[in-house]
């Protein structure tokens, strides 16, 4: 075995799947018995729910995205596999306590809802969009499928896409600044900054004076040029397409097999030990477990460097999640739309757990989700891990902090107790039970400005991290562009050379 991947999370898969394809021998060892990490779906009476992301764009090679951007539809081309999709718009709702606004793709027709609301604001985010956009127009030109972490990239980037590096070099002073001095600079209206904190609260877990402005460019560039899909099957469509690719280029996933320990000889990775005992050699292992849990418990503290294990650990983390997953009857609902984001109370901080409540019913996509006559609901809030214990108050505290939920969902569907068939209700105890994550986090809270996600060395050789804790950072194509990363750092550029002239037009 060339290379043990811990971890079926889109990082892990995405690493390991791409190593397939330049030949190496791979096995992925996921603990739980189904693979996708925090973007698993899962089924319960009928109803498939996913249990984590639900809004993707750039999914798919149609005439619009045949260039698409997205890091994973990148790898499945190259793995020779696809998914079908369902487009829509409005790609949203946000629903403030005094009204509520539709998010259109097209960025015209989002700035004239915004213009019903405050025509000043709506001028302000056009000159807030026309800062950013040139970043995203020079990034486009440089395929995530071509990016490694070490310095051979930059031979590999000149030799290339000389012309979009050389737009990139205005904009060099956007690449690590934040959001929030863009907006600062661009928008003075209330409105339309607690807007733009929403939408990066959405992205990345921090409003905008913490959201680096490359992930925003990104963002309004991409859902402009190719709309929003829903991915038919859910979240889950797109492990399963990644575990084909695996497979079809002789890589190997074992579900249920839990690692309990990385093996490190002399400073170097040369294995894992599993939890029933089996050892499984390779000179180079990537883990898919956050930084937390790869340090504190795949490792022992003394096989890395005290300075740099204590700097790890003490890395802030985004707060966990309430969820709440709800089959309903869908008699009356016909012009239900999919996603919606409902903010309580103008007064509180979005960031406020309970305030800011994200809804998803991806059954209004595709009705196989769920059986006929009834909708899938996915809603889930921040929540802190902290508190948590599963004791006599355990299912009272779940269904009091659930009751936020339930009000955000009645502002789109008023009657909606009324219609649940199946109820559960998922707390951080939950996500750090079955995704195996310290404190059921979504990753490091690293503010713009305040450092940076660590790459994907570390201290031991051999031993390799992607996912949500490592650079590029959260959310699903972050997390796919940092196992692109780390497989392309452990082949020849000239391997990488070859697949991105067999993905040319």
């Amino acid at each position: 075995m060339d290379i043990i991947v811990i971890g079926s999370g889109i990082g892990g898969l995405t690493a390991a799947a791409l190593l397939a394809r330049y030949g190496k021998r791979v096995i992925v060892c996921e603990s739980h018995t189904i693979a996708g990490g925090a973007a698993h779906s899962f089924r319960r009476r009928g109803f498939e729910f996913d249990s984590g992301p639900s809004f993707y764009c750039g999914l798919t090679g149609d005439n619009r995205s045949a260039s698409s951007l997205n890091p994973v539809k990148q790898v499945l081309d190259v793995l020779g596999e696809s998914l079908a999709t369902v487009s829509y718009d409005p790609l949203g709702h946000y629903h403030f306590p005094e009204g509520s606004l539709p998010v259109y793709s097209n960025a015209e027709r989002y700035r004239q809802e915004l213009a019903k609301i405050t025509p000043q604001g709506a001028k302000e985010f056009q000159q807030f969009e026309q800062r950013l956009l040139p970043l995203y127009h020079a990034m486009k030109g440089i395929p995530s499928l071509a990016l490694r972490a070490d310095w051979q990239v930059i031979p590999l980037l000149v030799g290339r896409y000389l012309p979009s590096l050389l737009k990139m070099l205005p904009n060099l002073p956007l690449v690590q600044g934040s959001v929030g001095s863009v907006m600062d600079s661009t928008v003075q209206d209330p409105w339309v900054r607690r807007l733009i904190d929403l939408e990066c609260f959405l992205l990345s877990g921090l409003k905008a004076h913490g959201t680096i402005a490359p992930e925003v460019a990104f963002m309004l560039g991409e859902r402009s040029r190719v709309g929003v899909e829903y991915p038919v099957g859910g979240s889950g469509a797109i492990i399963k397409a990644l575990v084909r690719g695996l497979e079809r280029w002789g890589g190997k996933l074992r579900l249920g097999c839990h690692v309990e320990e990385i093996l490190v000889e002399s400073g170097k990775a040369v294995g894992v030990k599993l939890q029933n005992g089996e050892m499984l050699k390779a000179p180079i292992v990537i883990s898919n477990a956050s930084m937390w849990d790869t340090y504190t418990k795949l490792l022992a503290p003394e096989d890395l460097p005290p300075s740099f294990y204590q700097a790890a650990l003490a890395t802030p983390a985004v707060e966990s999640f309430m969820h709440l997953h709800l089959g309903i009857k869908a008699d009356g609902l016909e012009d239900l739309t999919g996603h919606h984001v409902v903010v309580h109370n103008n007064q509180q901080d979005i960031t406020v757990p309970g305030n800011t409540c994200m809804i998803s019913i991806p059954s209004v996509w595709d009705g196989n989700l769920a059986p006929p006559g009834h909708h899938v609901v996915h809603t889930y809030t921040l929540e802190p891990y902290a508190g948590w214990e599963r004791n006599q108050g355990y299912e009272e505290k779940k269904r009091e902090k659930a009751e936020t939920l339930y009000r955000a969902l009645s502002r789109v569907i008023p009657d909606i107790r009324e219609r649940v068939v199946l109820e559960m209700i998922g707390t951080p105890l939950t996500h750090a039970h079955y995704l195996r994550r310290y404190h059921g986090t979504y990753g490091p809270a690293i503010a713009a400005g305040k450092g940076t996600f660590p790459g994907t060395h570390t201290p031991i050789k051999g031993l390799y991290r992607v996912g949500d804790s490592t650079m590029p950072g959260i959310g699903v194509p972050a997390v796919a562009a940092s196992g692109i990363m780390c497989a392309n750092t452990l082949v020849d550029v000239r391997q990488i050379g070859e697949l991105l002239g067999n993905t040319k037009k």
